[in-house]
């Protein structure tokens, strides 16, 4: 665990190229829109031990459509 309390998750949809590895990585914190693929964030401000999902996911991300603030 970092010990960081709260993390802050952002989706820019509109950047988001559909390859899936934020909802394959982190199903609790992102889906995909069965229609468009596009990812779907389903929680800005997961609880601590899904903070290296999180993290993991926006590194990941290969059209930088994750962005992760922490404090």
């Amino acid at each position: 665990m970092s010990g960081v309390e709260r993390l802050t998750v952002v989706l820019d949809a509109s950047a988001c190229c559909a390859m899936g590895r934020c909802a394959a990585t982190a199903p609790e914190i992102f889906d995909q829109d069965p229609e468009t693929g596009i990812a779907v964030l389903l929680d800005a401000t997961p609880p601590p031990e899904l903070h290296e999902s999180a993290r993991l996911c926006a590194e990941l991300c290969p059209c930088e459509a994750i962005t992760v603030t922490e404090g």
